[in-house]
């Protein structure tokens, strides 16, 4: 039996925020929101627009701290297409939170401290 992946979860403090910081560091678009009928959260997909795998940005209204992620290392990976000019704006952003030049990649972090790989291309 084949599965296809359709989304993965993201639950965040300040969705104006995040969605601002997606669409400036990665360039995500919203694809679909959903507001549930009493607003006690918002859904809203965001995508590259080429695959068919979205981010479920998902906002509780009830929320009053930002989440803790502990020890939470669970991170999603993203190959620019230009590796150095999304280095020099990540840096510009100031959002880098580490880089690993052995292996030649990074991490930046979004509002809600999740982490993003930026991997180059590999030859």
């Amino acid at each position: 039996m084949k599965f296809t992946m359709i989304h993965t979860n993201l639950n965040v403090f300040d969705l104006e925020k995040s969605l601002d910081f997606y669409k400036k560091a990665l360039g995500l678009e919203e694809v679909k929101r959903h507001k549930a009928d009493d607003g006690s959260f918002e859904l809203v997909f965001i995508s590259d627009g080429t695959s068919s795998c979205t981010i479920e940005l998902t906002w509780l209204r009830d929320r009053e701290l930002p989440y803790d992620l502990g020890d939470n290392e669970i991170h999603i990976a993203f190959l620019p297409e230009d590796y150095d000019a999304a280095h020099k704006m990540h840096k510009e952003m100031g959002c880098i939170c580490y880089e690993n030049t052995s292996m030649g990649l990074y991490f930046i972090e979004d509002p809600d401290g999740y982490w993003l790989e930026i991997v180059p291309p590999r030859l």
